[in-house]
Formats: structure tokens, sequence, C-alpha cells
């Protein structure tokens, strides 16, 4: 019989860190997953999977499902309440350089299960522009961080996540197939930025990136009227939007080691 330590080889508390692994890899499928999900995705043996999850649902972290699958628990909110007001904070400086440079107002949002969530938001001086409440949550198929968001995804996670959260219409001009947004996706990569063409509200256009090195998928944005965030901006806007990615990219990183 062969013993295993209790250290990880990276010097800190091996179950601890096989406990975060299963709450990611629930994340990643969407805020839940069966066990036989969680078995193929991680290389954990099934005893200690089971006996990790009846420890996190134990303190609150994970609950189970009446139709047995594993969700991510309550006690998971608080703390991604204040991560998300600490991650604002961090970010409001380059959106303040945002709005500074290019005059309309500037989001932050991350994946959130199967939306996104609006982190921080500073808004342009203008007296017609957008307004995003903090914490309020947008759908993935038609906002600019959503799918700035779906670009840094694969094709599966992609389908899946908007599968299960749906493709309601908010304007004439929103997606509603998957055909549709799997192209639109693929010219985001391309392109490397997102286009929300009045997809969310007539009159507001929305051009965001993905922010390269997150530890969550998230997405940096400006967004306002069609008048002024016409072809011109978005050429202009690009190049700034991309450099204040890669600047809040690099402060993640230094902010996590």
């Amino acid at each position: 019989m062969t013993q295993t330590s209790s250290k990880s080889t990276t010097g800190g508390v091996q179950s601890v860190e096989r406990a975060f692994e299963l709450l990611e890899v629930i994340a990643r499928a969407g805020g839940e997953a069966a066990l036989s999900e969680l078995a193929a995705d991680t290389p954990l043996p099934l005893p200690t999977i089971h006996r990790l999850l009846r420890t996190l649902v134990g303190v609150g972290y994970v609950r189970q499902l009446p139709n047995r699958r594993y969700s991510l628990g309550p006690r998971l909110i608080r703390l991604g309440e204040v991560a998300n007001r600490q991650l604002g904070a961090l970010a409001s400086p380059v959106l303040k350089d945002l709005v500074t440079q290019l005059g309309e107002s500037a989001n932050i949002a991350v994946l959130d299960g199967d939306m996104v969530t609006y982190i921080a938001q500073v808004q342009s001086a203008h007296s017609m522009r957008m307004i995003t409440e903090v914490g309020r949550r947008a759908m993935l198929h038609n906002s600019g961080v959503g799918k700035a968001v779906l670009s840094v995804l694969d094709d599966e996670r992609v389908q899946r996540l908007v599968s299960q959260a749906g493709m309601p219409p908010k304007t004439a001009n929103t997606i509603t197939t998957l055909g549709k947004l799997f192209t639109d996706v693929e010219a985001t990569r391309e392109r490397g930025y997102a286009i929300d063409e009045e997809e969310q509200e007539l009159g507001v256009r929305c051009i965001a990136v993905p922010v390269p090195g997150a530890p969550t998928p998230m997405a940096i944005s400006v967004s306002g009227p069609v008048t002024r965030v016409d072809d011109k901006f978005t050429q202009s806007a690009v190049p700034v939007l991309l450099a204040a990615a890669n600047e809040l990219g690099v402060q993640l990183v230094a902010a996590a080691d």
C-alpha cells in the first residue's frame, strides 16, 4: 500500500489544493457538475472526490442538488462579492484613463456562471452617457463584454454556457441562434475585440476586449450612443482598449504572485 503525502509539490497543503481544484471544475462547468464529470476532469481518485465534496457541502461552499449533481454553494457569494470589489478597485485607475482618453463610459465585467457581472464602471462626462450599475448581470450572447469573454473560451464551453442561459432577444439586432453567435465569436477572435451593435439597447454601441492573463475570464469595454461610438471612434478606441486590457492583465498577474 502506497502512502501519499499531505503536502503538495508546491509546499502547500494538498487537500486544500484539491478542494479548490474541484471548485474550479464546477465553475468551469457553468456552476454545477455531476460526480462523473468531476472524476473525468480531475486526476483525483473517486473516494478522494467524495470526501472533499462532503467537506465542502458541510461548510456551505458546495451544495448537492436534488438530481445528485453538485453546484457552487451560497457561502461563495460573499467571498465573490468581496473579491469583485477589490478587483474593481484595482481596475478603477485603468478605467479612469480610458474615459480620459476616449470620452465614453468604461466598464469591466467577469464571467459569473453562465452570464457576466459588471464589477466596476467609470462614467463619461457627457450628459448623454451609458450608466451600468455595478453588480448588474448581463447575458453572454448580446453584450460586448459577454462576447469578448466568449472569445477566450473553447467552443464546447461556449455552446454549453449559452445553451444553458438561453438567447432571448433584447432588440431586433440581438443574435438569437448558436450558428450566428459562433460566427460572431470567431470574428471577435480574429480581430481581437467584440462589438455590441445595439444588441442590448437600441441606440447604444459597445466595444470590448478580453483581459489577458486574468484569473477568471473578464473583459473591459467602452460604450456610448451610436452617434458618437461610430466606426471612426472604434478605429481609435481599439488600440487604447487593448493597451488598457494588457495593463490590467499585468497588474492582476502581479497581484496574484
